[in-house]
């Protein structure tokens, strides 16, 4: 284990103390023998814990330090007191935690006024999304970025708005040519596997819970989740289909269905490797990897090193940074082909 993963443990492993000794002080009755007399100096400490050693300790496991997430882990700090410590202990300091939960509504506000301006801008969107030569994978979200504030929630509204698409409104459209990374593969075979998989259980569990009783929340819960996973799966085979490799003067674009897309700068490509001894060996855990992958073990056939580390886009919106990007295609040659004109030009 390295000196990083030791740390990120640490900081987690410190967290969960943090929040399970204050669980333990107000809500057991190991805490009710603690909390005699005056408990005012108690729960000043808990709401440290809550407002200030519980952010830094996440923001330190996380790496990720900024004002924003600051302010929102202090706002949750706040709603996460009022819930853990009873409100006889917590009278006196009512006005600190409804400062921490005004400003947590200030920032749903803010999301909800940008989910607004999403669907307000959509005809632009669509319509921006449709003259654009690129990809609906990547012309939907750079429409997106357009007319809407990056944001977390809005990504994910945006990857959801794609997958419904998908799954629903491309059927009629034709599959453009160029390369493909699935042809060669049983990825989509293995999909439509998924789904009966999942349709034969979802009869199977609910009749199931039917005969065991069970709460009928658990039921809709369940049936949700196996709905939306079949959605997804059809809109991952349709984006998998309508989305060849497209490139331009700039760059590459290239997407795996809905699990993954990116566009590779040429100007940013520093090395194109094609050894097969190094293909085949284990590669760093900041590569991103376009490889369609089903019941048999298959290799990348190039891996492009990049100057810098990119931004990818992932499930969910999720975006995230890699340093190498490991490629597997149908026409290997002819997309090494175009990978060379590019760097050239």
């Amino acid at each position: 284990m390295t000196l990083v993963k030791q740390k990120v443990n640490v900081w987690l492993i410190l967290l969960l103390l943090v929040l399970i000794s204050n669980f333990v002080l107000y809500q057991t009755k190991l805490g009710d023998m603690i909390l005699t007399g005056d408990t005012n100096p108690v729960v000043i400490g808990s709401l440290i814990d809550f407002i200030i050693i519980s952010p830094i300790l996440f923001m330190l496991y996380k790496k990720k330090f900024s004002w924003k997430m600051a302010i929102t882990l202090i706002a949750t700090g706040c709603i996460a007191a009022r819930f853990i410590i009873p409100s006889q202990y917590l009278r006196p300091f009512d006005t600190i935690t409804w400062i921490g939960i005004a400003f947590e509504g200030v920032f749903v506000i803010f999301e909800l006024a940008l989910i607004v301006t999403f669907f307000r801008y959509m005809p632009k969107i669509i319509r921006y999304a449709k003259e654009s030569t690129l990809p609906t994978a990547f012309s939907f979200p750079k429409a997106v970025d357009r007319y809407v504030i990056k944001n977390p929630i809005i990504h994910v509204i945006c990857s959801e708005t794609l997958m419904f698409y998908y799954a629903f409104c491309s059927w009629k459209k034709k599959q453009p040519e160029g390369i493909t990374i699935y042809k060669n593969s049983s990825l989509i075979a293995f999909q439509i596997m998924l789904i009966h998989a999942v349709i034969i259980e979802t009869i199977g569990v609910h009749w199931l819970l039917h005969l065991l009783n069970v709460s009928p929340i658990l039921s809709i819960i369940l049936l949700i989740l196996n709905i939306y996973g079949v959605i997804f799966l059809l809109g991952d085979i349709q984006a998998l289909r309508l989305n060849p490799i497209y490139a331009d003067e700039k760059a590459v674009y290239i997407s795996q269905g809905l699990m993954k897309r990116a566009e590779i700068s040429f100007d940013q490509i520093e090395e194109i490797v094609v050894d097969q001894h190094i293909l085949q060996s284990k590669l760093p855990k900041d590569t991103l990897e376009f490889v369609a992958r089903d019941f048999e073990q298959v290799y990348p056939d190039v891996l492009i090193k990049l100057k810098s580390p990119m931004k990818a886009s992932l499930v969910m919106g999720i975006e995230k940074e890699y340093s190498q990007i490991a490629i597997r295609t149908d026409s290997p040659g002819e997309f090494l082909e175009i990978l060379q004109k590019g760097i050239q030009k």
